[in-house]
C-alpha cells in the first residue's frame, strides 16, 4: 500500500474515522493561518497583492510625479531628412558638386549610387519667437516651433528600415523586445478599461504596414495585454466590434463568463502563466469595447469647425487628419499611447527619397503638416498639451550626398544623424539641443543615442527607466538595456 502523502505531513489524508490532532499540529496549523492572513495584509499595504491579482491595464502610479500622462507618437516612416525639414545647413551650398572627402560609401544602402554633395532643394526661413528656421514644406507646422524641443543629434545603430525601425520602437535592432508603447502601458496602465492602452494606425492609402510589420508595436517578452492594437484603415477599425445579431447580450455575457472561469481554472493550476491573465482580459476588453469604441472613433460627431481644423475636407491630408482627429478623441478618453505612421512600405510610398527628395518630401509633407498643426491646437486649445507628449520623428535621418541614377535624385539613408522633436507633456518649447556636422553627416556634438531618447520619454511620463523592469529568462529587462541618459536640457 502506498502511503506516501501529496500534500505533506499536515496535508489531508483519508480516514474512515474523524482526524484527530495533537496540540502541535494544531498549533501548528492555526499559525500558518494567522501567519497568511498577516502577510496577505502586508502585501495588500505594498500593492502587491493587488498587483498580482488585479487588471493588468489598471492604471497604476508613476516613480514619480508626471509632466505627461499620454503620448502621441507621429512616426514618420522612412526616414525623413533632417536636413530637408527641421535642421538648416547652408554649407551645403558651399560644397556644392564637390565629393564628400572620408566619405564611406557603405554608409547608405545603395553604395553604387553615390554622388557629390547636394544642397537642399527647399527654402527655409526663421520661425517663432526663438527664430527656428523651419522648411518651407511645413507652413502651419511651423508656427509652433516654441512648443517644439528639437534634438537634432539623435543617432541609431542601423542604416537598414526594419532594424532602425526596431531600434526606434524597442531600443535594440532585432526582433523579441517590447516597444515603447507597451512599456508605457506595462508601466502605467490605461485610464479608461473600455478601450485599447495602445492604440497604432498604420498609413491608411494602400501603401502597407511599415517594414518588419507588426513587430513595431509588440509587445515582446512582455504579457501580450500590452502590444498595440492596430487599427484598420478602411471599414470598421477593429475586426469583430460589433456583436452577431444571432447572440444576444446575455448570451455573449455568459459566454464570456464560462471562458474566464476557464481560463482562471488553469491560472490556478498554472500560476506562473501570465499569458492566461492576458487572454481573459483581452476577451472582458473586446467585449467593453463593443459600446466604447464605435463613439471613440466617430470623428464625424466633431463640429464643422474641426473638421476643417484637421483638414477632414482638404483630399491631400484628409486620410491622416482623421487619424489624428482619431488620435484625440482616443486620448481624451483615457487612451494611453497612440502610434500614427505616415508612409508605408518604404520607397516613394514613405518618406524614403531615395528618388526624388524634392517631391518625395514635398508630398508627405504636405500630408500631414495641417494635420499635425491642428493636432497641436487643438491639444492646445483643450488644455490637453500640458500633460500630453506629442512626438514627431523617423527611423534615421538622410545623407548630405546625393543618390544618383535618376533624373531627380534623392538621399540615401544615413543612421548617424537625425532629427526628432516633442512638445508639450514637459518639454520646454523653442529651444534645440545638439547638433549634426555642418553638412548633417555625422553628429557634432551633444550625441543622443536611441537609448537616451527612450529614457527622456519615460521620464516624462514619471518613470525611471532603470527601475521599469520585467523580469525574462532569470534577467531583468529594460527598455534601455544597460545605457540610457535623459536629456535634462530639453525638461521645462
Amino acid at each position: 500500500m502506498n502511503t506516501h502523502n501529496p500534500y505533506g505531513q499536515c496535508g489531508p489524508e483519508h480516514h474512515d474515522s474523524p482526524m484527530l490532532l495533537t496540540r502541535r499540529e494544531l498549533l501548528k496549523r492555526c499559525g500558518m493561518g494567522l501567519g497568511m492572513i498577516g502577510l496577505s495584509s502586508l502585501l495588500e499595504q505594498g500593492g502587491l497583492l493587488s498587483a498580482a491579482t488585479a487588471n493588468p491595464l489598471a492604471a497604476k502610479k508613476p516613480h514619480f510625479l508626471p509632466k505627461a500622462k499620454r503620448v502621441i507618437w507621429l512616426f514618420i516612416n522612412g526616414g525623413p531628412s533632417h536636413m530637408d525639414t527641421w535642421e538648416y545647413k547652408p554649407a551645403l551650398a558651399n560644397y556644392l558638386g564637390k565629393e564628400l572627402e572620408g566619405f564611406d560609401k557603405f554608409t547608405g544602402f545603395f553604395s553604387k549610387e553615390v554622388g557629390a554633395i547636394m544642397q537642399s532643394p527647399f527654402e527655409f526661413s526663421p520661425q517663432g519667437e526663438s527664430g527656428k528656421m523651419v522648411s518651407e514644406i511645413f507652413p502651419h507646422l511651423g508656427k509652433h516651433v516654441d512648443k517644439m524641443a528639437f534634438v537634432h543629434s539623435l543617432y541609431s545603430d542601423s542604416n537598414n528600415h526594419s532594424p532602425a525601425l526596431f531600434m526606434m520602437n524597442s531600443g535594440l535592432p532585432r526582433t523579441g523586445f517590447p516597444c515603447v508603447g507597451s512599456w508605457v502601458t506595462y508601466g502605467l496602465g490605461t485610464e479608461n478599461q473600455d478601450l485599447p492602452g495602445f492604440v497604432v494606425m498604420g498609413d491608411p492609402l494602400d501603401r502597407g504596414l511599415p517594414k518588419g510589420g507588426r513587430t513595431n508595436w509588440s509587445s515582446g517578452y512582455l504579457p501580450t495585454v500590452y502590444q498595440g492594437t492596430l487599427l484598420r484603415e478602411k471599414g470598421d477599425p477593429i475586426l469583430n466590434l460589433r456583436r452577431p445579431e444571432s447572440l444576444s447580450e446575455s448570451q455573449q455575457r455568459a459566454q464570456l463568463d464560462l471562458i474566464g472561469q476557464l481560463n482562471r481554472h488553469d491560472m490556478e493550476q498554472r500560476a506562473e502563466d501570465a499569458e492566461l491573465s492576458a487572454r481573459i482580459e483581452s476577451f472582458e476588453l473586446a467585449y467593453r469595447m463593443q459600446t466604447a469604441a464605435p463613439e471613440a472613433f466617430d470623428v464625424q460627431s466633431e463640429s464643422g469647425s474641426m473638421k476643417e481644423l484637421y483638414g477632414l475636407d482638404d483630399s491631400n491630408c484628409s486620410h491622416f487628419a482623421r487619424q489624428c482627429l482619431m488620435g484625440r478623441r482616443l486620448l481624451e478618453r483615457g487612451t494611453r499611447f497612440v502610434q500614427i505612421y505616415s508612409g508605408g512600405m518604404a520607397n516613394q510610398r514613405a518618406w524614403d527619397g531615395h528618388i526624388d527628395i524634392k517631391g518625395n518630401h514635398s508630398q508627405f509633407a504636405g500630408e500631414t503638416d495641417k494635420p499635425i498643426s491642428a493636432l497641436l491646437t487643438d491639444l492646445e486649445q483643450r488644455g490637453m498639451l500640458d500633460d500630453t507628449l506629442v512626438i514627431w520623428g523617423g527611423e534615421f535621418g538622410r545623407l548630405p550626398v546625393a543618390q544618383v541614377g535618376t533624373l531627380k535624385p534623392g538621399r540615401d539613408h544615413n543612421p548617424h544623424a537625425m532629427t526628432v522633436w516633442m512638445a508639450g507633456g514637459g518639454v520646454k518649447g523653442g529651444t534645440s539641443y545638439g547638433e549634426s556636422d555642418e553638412l548633417g553627416h555625422h553628429v557634432g556634438n551633444d550625441p543622443v543615442h536611441i537609448n537616451d531618447f527612450h529614457a527622456t520619454i519615460l521620464h516624462l511620463l514619471g518613470m525611471d527607466h532603470e527601475r521599469l523592469t520585467y523580469k525574462y529568462n532569470g534577467r531583468r529587462m529594460r527598455l534601455t538595456d544597460v545605457a540610457g541618459k535623459v536629456i535634462q536640457e530639453i525638461l521645462s
